[in-house]
């Protein structure tokens, strides 16, 4: 194997270690999969998380969105202090917080030290992440070395989801949910050590931080989800929902500002200049806020109310990545001959179907029919849409913007994703307060003395009147999820255009793509 001209560089920055592109790789490549796998790891120990730090079901959703806010809404800032830092120091910088980050979530015994951990892991993982891809580039020679290098990481990104779900269920049930965090302690603390020894620093690049923009744009997006999530417990009217609406309109109106007088913009504008371009990030945000709200909710129903284990809950899970994948599959292969826009339309439909199934849950739905079934057919939706939405965004962007508009289209899965879940929730709460009173007076009826007690205690509903307002509360959730796979729809027919150009670019770009992950 030949080795990268970087490696053969003895400047001050380079690796000490000669000729070993294999473990240069494995590093970046397993920063990656901890970064990817932590977004399900995490997913399939949240009842526990729940029971343990007493979450209500509302506030749980914090677990997630505390992640994926800040790593969506930083994700581009880490890309550009790669550039201008060094991108193996700005890489070990977001391993070290995402390591310690990780230690602390696992240690925290009250539900805010959880929260906070969970915001400094996604910054740790939105400085890492784009910073890994990129030394791909500047670690392997243009080439088949290369080449082999992406395909290693793509094939990790696919493919840490899926080990996240069985990772998540075995820790949680074998020590304890606090071991889906502490487990990327040892794993960061080795990528930390390798990384000066194999991989050499790049070259800097002179530019400026767009900090503004990126913390105006992230605490928009976080205020706007609290909005949400606030309102699904006190109401509409209450004065921090409507605080928090009117934050996040003046933060994300400063942001747009910010963005259109900025020298080095970290959201070009001009990204939104192309209507396909602009219709790939539509897409992606209404997908992914269905998606994220998708699995929240059915971890919960299938350990809450169809009793599974946190490892059976995992492998529940993993037939929707098989469907996933041949959907990627599928569009891929057939993508340079029809274009984008049957691919999006079809597999936009299809998650409408699989969403609107899901609306059908009750206590009494068995896991094939009630949850197996829809998720299949909403993961090959999925997949016909992944490969499709990503090459588009990059379709025709000068290759010095290639970064910003791929970065872009991620940033908006995340934060899509943030975003979505907090509107089921609120959806959720507001069904189930009004299930829970409906089933008030039955309880009360036929419940036991015992039964009665507890309620009096911890105000809630035992089993299986809870088992029957929960699966109300998550099948009503599934309503706005409907909702924003048929936006993604009319999308795809009314504003994606098939053109010539697209599809010439497409037939030599398609063939070395690959799902997206995460």
């Amino acid at each position: 194997m030949t080795t990268s001209p970087l490696l053969q560089d003895r400047t001050p920055g380079a690796a000490r270690r000669e000729g070993s592109p294999g473990i240069a790789l494995a590093v970046i490549a397993a920063c990656q999969l901890m970064v990817v796998l932590d977004a399900t790891i995490v997913n399939i120990a949240l009842p526990h998380i729940q029971k343990a730090l007493a979450f209500s079901t509302t506030d749980l959703t914090w677990v997630v969105s505390a992640y994926t806010l800040t790593f969506g809404g930083l994700l581009l800032l880490g890309g550009r202090a790669g550039d201008i830092l060094g991108r193996r120091r700005v890489f070990m910088a977001g391993i070290l917080l995402f390591t310690v980050a990780s230690l602390l979530g696992g240690l925290a015994q009250e539900p805010w030290q959880l929260l906070a951990a969970r915001a400094l892991q996604g910054i740790g993982g939105a400085i890492a992440s784009p910073t890994s891809l990129a030394l791909v580039t500047t670690t392997f020679p243009e080439g088949p070395e290369r080449n082999r290098a992406f395909g290693v990481f793509a094939a990790v990104s696919a493919g840490g989801g899926a080990v996240g779900l069985l990772a998540g269920g075995m820790l949680t049930e074998w020590l304890d949910w606090r071991w889906v965090l502490f487990v990327n302690v040892p794993i960061g603390l080795i990528i930390a050590f390798l990384t000066p020894r194999y991989i050499a620093e790049s070259e800097r690049h002179p530019g400026r931080f767009d900090v503004a923009g990126a913390l105006t744009s992230t605490l928009g997006m976080a205020s706007l989800v609290y909005g949400f999530i606030r309102a699904s417990e006190q109401g509409w009217r209450d004065g921090l929902t409507i605080g928090s609406f009117v934050a996040a309109v003046a933060l994300l109106v400063a942001f747009a500002q910010i963005e259109r007088h900025a020298k080095e913009p970290i959201t070009p504008l001009r990204m939104f200049a192309d209507r396909n371009r602009s219709g790939t990030y539509v897409l992606m945000l209404s997908l992914a806020a269905a998606m994220f709200g998708m699995f929240f909710f059915i971890v919960i129903f299938v350990q809450d109310v169809l009793n599974y284990s946190p490892i059976k809950a995992g492998l529940a899970f993993l037939p929707v990545t098989v469907a996933i994948a041949v959907g990627a599959a599928l569009s891929q292969r057939l993508l340079p001959v029809l274009g984008p826009k049957p691919f999006m339309a079809a597999g936009s439909a299809i998650a409408v179907v699989g969403l609107g199934w899901q609306t059908l849950l009750s206590p009494d739905s068995s896991y094939v029919g009630g949850v197996l079934g829809p998720m299949m057919v909403f993961g090959f939706g999925m997949g016909l849409n992944f490969v499709t939405v990503t090459l588009t965004a990059v379709s025709g962007v000068a290759p010095h913007e290639a970064g910003a508009a791929s970065g872009l289209l991620n940033a908006t899965q995340q934060v899509g994703g943030s975003l979505g879940l907090s509107i089921l929730t609120t959806v959720f709460g507001t069904a189930s307060r009004d299930a829970a009173t409906e089933k008030l007076p039955d309880f009360m009826a036929h419940a036991t003395p015992e039964q009665q007690a507890v309620f009096a205690r911890t105000h809630q509903l035992p089993a299986p009147w809870s088992h029957e307002v929960l699966a109300h509360g998550i099948s009503t959730a599934f309503l706005p999820a409907v909702a924003m796979a048929v936006l993604a729809l009319l999308t795809a027919l009314l504003v994606i255009r098939v053109r010539k150009s697209d599809l010439e670019a497409l037939s030599g770009t398609a063939a070395a793509a690959g799902p997206v992950g995460g």
